[in-house]
């Protein structure tokens, strides 16, 4: 059974980073795309970043690009989001995803397992 736990949310100031993890458990994911999406209060689950496990080929949204890096460690089968230069906006429940396909995709209906969420927010 796949199993996703997220960790390294918390508080940051505007302007500092954090780096969230996804350990990912269950399976092989050589044939998986892993995505990180988030949620504030009172909006819709979003697409943030997405990662090919095999090929690392990745795509982030517009509102992160330059600033969110997704890697991915295949000796620890762990994903990783490093946020730089955060912003009050950025705050949200942050979800790692694993969808059974290999290409990438913003949409969070091809995501078949998530994780419980991580908390991150942004005083500015």
């Amino acid at each position: 059974q796949v199993q996703l736990v997220e960790s390294g949310g918390g508080l940051v100031q505007a302007g500092g980073s954090l780096t969230l993890s996804c350990a990912a458990s269950g399976r092989s994911f050589r044939s998986y795309t892993m995505g990180w999406f988030r949620q504030a209060p009172g909006k819709e689950r979003e697409f943030v970043a997405t990662k090919n496990w095999s090929a690392g080929n990745t795509k982030y949204a517009d509102s992160v690009k330059g600033r969110f890096t997704i890697s991915r460690d295949y000796t620890q089968n762990t994903v990783y989001l490093q946020m730089n230069s955060l912003k009050a906006e950025d705050t949200a429940v942050y979800y790692c995803s694993a969808a059974v396909r290999t290409s990438l995709s913003e949409n969070k209906n091809d995501y078949d397992y998530w994780g419980q969420g991580t908390q991150v927010t942004v005083s500015s």
